[in-house]
């Protein structure tokens, strides 16, 4: 009797010693509240064990974070790869869909790229100067390309002088439904660096105080933004906010074209250079490193 007491309790004992842990809670419990958290909450529970691990793999976890035109989008990245191996590879899971899209995705031979910000899973468009229709550019009296490594795709347009400046482009993408804003980002002098310092050379800034500059925004479905100003404020790069549209089919595609004009011929101007267009989420927090007019 006092033998099969001893043992019972020292059974007990040790049973009670095991304690329940994060470790035990069952795979499907665990994704359910990732369901709930961002992608950094979910890739730092992932490392706790290998239940967590498991349930952040989970499709219906990632399918949440992903816009509703994913396929489109994660079709049109595959579509910039000459070799789509890789890449179906990364379509089968919607964690890998996921990660793919949160990277750049150069299109239309480079000058575009489109990523998806990961807190809201919109998406960011970046168009570059060569991406533009710009008045004069095959002059090299008035425009040059001059290669610099504070652009994204590492050449700006350098304006020298010129009567009539004009600046277009367009876009045609299915945007996730939203409200975005576009920016054209511009600099007053041409951004140089000689003996390791970063310097501005501002020789050929000049006629920007006389007249402002028109930027304007149109969409397929008839929305239009204008935003008049005197560019400033030179040897940084800036960021003039056009205007904003909304995009409430995700499954259609919405063209927007945009322009940046000062076509008033009584003076000359000249001294900007042109890095990007820039499309972005309203509200999407921008880093410090550029001032934004609005």
């Amino acid at each position: 009797m006092g033998a099969g007491g001893s043992s019972a309790l020292a059974a007990d004992a040790e049973s009670s010693a095991r304690e329940v842990g994060l470790g035990d809670l069952p795979e499907s419990c665990v994704a359910a509240v990732m369901v709930h958290l961002d992608s950094a909450e979910i890739c730092r529970l992932a490392r706790l064990s290998r239940s967590f691990r498991g349930a952040a793999a989970a499709d219906f976890v990632w399918e949440t974070k992903l816009p509703a035109n994913y396929r489109y989008l994660i079709e049109k990245a595959c579509s910039c790869f000459s070799s789509g191996s890789d890449e179906e590879e990364v379509a089968m899971t919607k964690k890998g869909i996921y990660a793919r899209l949160c990277r750049p995705i150069p299109f239309d031979g480079g000058t575009k790229e489109f990523w998806m910000e990961k807190s809201r899973g919109g998406i960011c468009m970046a168009i570059s100067s060569k991406g533009l229709a710009i008045t004069g550019i095959e002059d090299r009296r008035y425009w040059n390309y001059i290669p610099t490594e504070e652009s994204r795709f590492h050449t700006v347009a350098c304006l020298q002088q010129i009567w009539w400046l004009e600046v277009a482009g367009e876009v045609d993408f299915c945007f996730p439904a939203g409200t975005y804003s576009l920016y054209f980002r511009l600099h007053l002098g041409r951004p140089t660096r000689r003996l390791g310092c970063r310097i501005c050379n501002h020789e050929h800034v000049h006629g920007w105080n006389i007249k402002p500059v028109k930027f304007q925004l149109r969409t397929s479905d008839g929305q239009h933004a204008l935003y008049q100003c005197h560019l400033d404020k030179p040897g940084c790069w800036n960021r003039y906010h056009v205007g904003d549209f909304v995009v409430e089919k995700p499954d259609m595609p919405t063209k927007v074209k945009f322009s940046m004009t000062q076509i008033d011929c009584t003076h000359t101007k000249g001294g900007v250079c042109v890095d990007s267009v820039l499309i972005y989420p309203k509200g999407f927090r921008q880093d410090n490193y550029f001032r934004t007019y609005m």
